[in-house]
């Protein structure tokens, strides 16, 4: 199913609502995980954040929507972001029950499901990502997101450890069967191996994403070449790094609106546009609402 992520103005249902865009992942502390019921239906929500988050359904039916693709989802359905990747999600049916992880590419290492890498799975876009399909897979998913919820909400000693397990587990089960699709001639896959060559600089831009990483910055923080340090990035986040450092910024541009009264024309400066009109015009084409629709549904 296809939908444009856009708000739209006297439509009560499609108000689209400022979330949250950091939270303040670390590598003392990689994974931010929620579990919780929502007592209501709610409208449609935009969230943006650094690190990739892994969602299941264990009550009710929610939407999550994507720039030009929305994912019905019904208990056990599974959902998965990109880092820094624009989303909107919206609860259908009241007492809506949902775990959700975010985490840094640390939290799972350098772990292979079966033949593929782990972070294959996000590296290519949201229509093409592995669904849940069949009655034996949904019950797995739900029964690992119930193990999930159980360690989220206690919060034990240790819970991370299980989360992690989980987590992996979940993506295994996804992965089997699942191929990323075929590329173009020339356009790279991921492979094991990948992800630690360019963490340093995923590492790096996530500290810096306020001021921006140059390319040639990356690549000397991975001790790479330019040309390969690009080449593998792509191969491995299955966008390019500057696409990916410009979600970056643009996701503080999104909180600078949200927390502050700066002109748009500042918030641009602050996250090195090079004027409020190239702002503007990325902003729309990414979020799917202006920066000033941004700031008034988000307050």
């Amino acid at each position: 199913m296809r939908r444009r992520l856009r708000s739209r103005d006297g439509d009560a249902d499609w108000i689209v609502r400022a979330r949250r865009s950091d939270f303040h992942l670390s590598g003392a502390a990689p994974v931010w995980a929620d579990a919780g019921v929502y007592e209501r239906s709610t409208s449609l929500e935009l969230d943006i954040h650094a690190g990739l988050e892994v969602g299941i359904i264990l009550g009710g039916r929610a939407e999550r929507h994507f720039q030009d693709y929305l994912v019905p989802g019904i208990p056990g359905d599974v959902w998965l972001c990109a880092m820094w990747e624009p989303h909107g999600w919206r609860v259908i049916t009241p007492r809506g029950e949902r775990v959700v992880m975010v985490f840094l590419p640390e939290f799972l290492g350098e772990e292979m499901l079966g033949d593929l890498p782990w972070w294959s799975l996000f590296a290519v876009e949201p229509r093409e990502r592995p669904r849940v399909t069949g009655r034996e897979m949904r019950e797995t998913a739900l029964s690992i997101g119930r193990e999930l919820h159980r360690e989220i909400s206690e919060r034990p000693a240790g819970w991370h450890t299980p989360v992690r397990l989980g987590l992996l587990r979940l993506l295994f089960y996804l992965s089997r069967g699942w191929r990323p699709p075929i590329r173009p001639r020339g356009q790279p896959i991921p492979r094991a191996g990948s992800l630690s060559r360019i963490m340093p600089a995923l590492t790096l831009l996530h500290e810096r994403s306020r001021e921006g990483l140059s390319l040639s910055e990356a690549a000397c923080a991975c001790n790479l070449g330019q040309s390969r340090f690009a080449l593998l990035f792509r191969q491995t986040m299955g966008l390019s790094f500057g696409k990916f450092a410009l979600r970056a910024r643009l996701s503080f541009g999104a909180h600078l609106l949200r927390t502050t009264d700066l002109v748009v024309a500042d918030v641009a400066s602050r996250c090195g546009f090079v004027d409020a009109s190239h702002f503007h015009r990325t902003f729309v084409k990414h979020y799917g609402c202006t920066p000033r629709r941004y700031r008034e549904s988000g307050r």
